[in-house]
């Protein structure tokens, strides 16, 4: 859609594109509050800018919209159009040979159990070696410091999930 079709949409359609992007609802609602936007760039740097700041919490209820690396999403769990942004977001994952797929459940398993939330990255535009090789350095971080990597990888997803959406 364009930036002008985003601006008409209603309230509750406009919050469900933006949702679709970012389950967190302070961002949903403060991108809202800046429409009408006078281009898809001032709708980009004010989602941008409404991202910075996402609390543990916020986070924590937009993992609960993504899938692990590796898997098929299930649409009845995370809503269709999130698991659609999901599968295309994965899709260098899902041609992967078979070992880096065990590697993957392995880290993810991993992960889970170091952190104890579900390994959250920007796929998009990685192959499937260069996540793999994320995680696996990611379990070396602290909580702080993963904390802060997993909130600009999910600003990250919202972003470019955005820009897919309103494409001019």
């Amino acid at each position: 859609m364009t930036i002008e079709e985003f601006n008409r949409l209603d309230p509750v359609a406009a919050a469900s594109v933006l949702a679709s992007c970012a389950e967190v609802e302070s961002w949903v609602n403060a991108v809202l509050a800046h429409r009408p936007f006078d281009s898809r760039e001032a709708l980009l740097d004010s989602a941008s800018a409404a991202a910075d700041g996402w609390t543990p919490s916020e986070v924590a209820t937009a993992l609960a919209s993504h899938p692990r690396i590796g898997e098929r999403p299930k649409a009845s769990a995370i809503g269709a159009a999130n698991a659609a942004h999901s599968a295309a977001e994965q899709a260098a994952v899902s041609a992967a040979g078979a070992a880096v797929h065990e590697a993957l459940a392995t880290g993810n398993a991993a992960y889970e159990e170091r952190f104890g939330r579900v390994f959250l990255i920007r796929a998009a535009g990685r192959s499937p070696e260069q996540i793999l090789a994320a995680l696996t350095a990611r379990l070396d971080n602290d909580d702080a410091t993963e904390e802060a990597v997993v909130a600009r990888e999910l600003s990250e997803i919202a972003l470019l999930r955005l820009e897919q959406a309103v494409t001019r």
